[in-house]
């Protein structure tokens, strides 16, 4: 916690996942001191103005959420369970995911409360896919919550931990649920297993990229930086945005046929071999309704709190991506 003349304590709990490693190169932009927690220790980026202690933990063990928090003034919470290789998809009753999805902010709120003193901070990235499949196209927060799959019920369930302890007042809570997040910059570090760089390896690979619709499904696609930057402007105005859960997006959507065929070209020129196919597929068993909604997030609530606004425009971020791949994918990152 704070004491005179020390700037506060941000903990970053998955500080080496996809997300949380662009959230730690965010901020270590600017003075302050940086408690970054990983299951390995965090690589402290090049040129930190703050004061980065990385820390390896395994959160899922007994005590450890309390012994990273205890004198924390900020949590931003980015761990999230990932299913194998390449999808976030997880079965019913899977208890490890439960543990690490749910318990953890369980763990969270306990150890906040035992601790006593001001309530600390508490960002959680949650995801546009809690509210399921709403009638309308364009979501502004404010459908209800009506989850598909395993995995929204679980992140649901966390923000409602969240939120629960916010109105006890045992920490200041807010839910940032992103929405279909990709991409890589200059200094990435971690493997971005989405929808978006897997089919730009596909291509590289010479193979087609294949949908599960005939291509006209739209989404909101937010490059990792933006929504690296969504996180740490919520830190930066909890009083204003404490006790609810709020919305990042774009604000506009892309027709998923349209943008795998800029990925396409963008490695074909690449390569200078001719683009690979975009061709539609039966669906896996697996495929769930939300995969055939389109998506488009209204976030102009969230904008007006913080004055957060997205800057890495669509075709930026695939030519940042295809670049990225091409050059050997990072090769050992992970």
């Amino acid at each position: 916690m704070v004491t005179a003349g020390e700037p506060p304590r941000i903990v970053l709990l998955g500080a080496t996942g996809f997300v949380g490693s662009v959230v730690l190169r965010e901020l270590a932009t600017r003075p302050g001191r940086v408690r970054a927690v990983g299951r390995r220790p965090a690589p402290v980026p090049t040129g930190a103005v703050a004061e980065i202690e990385p820390r390896a933990v395994d959160l899922t063990e007994p005590g450890a959420v309390a012994s990273v928090v205890s004198d924390a003034d900020v949590v931003i919470h980015t761990v999230a369970y990932i299913a194998g290789s390449s999808t976030w998809r997880i079965e019913d009753g899977d208890a490890a995911a439960e543990r690490v999805n749910v318990g953890l902010v369980r763990d969270l709120a306990t150890a906040l409360g035992d601790r006593g003193g001001p309530p600390a901070g508490v960002v959680f990235a949650g995801a546009i896919s809690q509210a399921g499949t709403p009638d309308r196209d364009v979501l502004d927060g404010t459908e209800p919550d009506r989850p598909r799959g395993e995995y929204n019920r679980q992140k649901l369930a966390a923000e409602r931990l969240l939120l629960e302890a916010d109105a006890a007042g045992v920490l200041r809570g807010a839910s940032v649920r992103l929405p279909t997040v990709y991409g890589y910059g200059p200094r990435s570090t971690v493997r971005d297993k989405g929808v978006v760089s897997t089919m730009v390896r596909r291509a590289l690979a010479g193979e087609q990229i294949t949908m599960w619709h005939d291509g006209t499904v739209r989404r909101d696609l937010l490059h990792v930086e933006d929504a690296a930057a969504g996180l740490v402007a919520a830190a930066d105005h909890m009083p204003a945005l404490a006790g609810r859960h709020w919305l990042l997006g774009t604000g506009r959507s892309e027709p998923l046929g349209e943008v795998f065929r800029t990925v396409a070209d963008l490695v074909a020129a690449r390569t200078c071999k001719p683009p690979v196919g975009v061709v539609s597929v039966t669906p896996p068993a697996y495929a769930e309704a939300g995969d055939f909604r389109s998506v488009t997030v209204d976030s102009s609530a969230f904008r007006a709190a913080t004055g957060w606004a997205p800057v890495v425009a669509l075709a930026d971020g695939l030519r940042r991506t295809v670049e990225f791949c091409a050059a050997g994918d990072a090769g050992g990152i992970t």
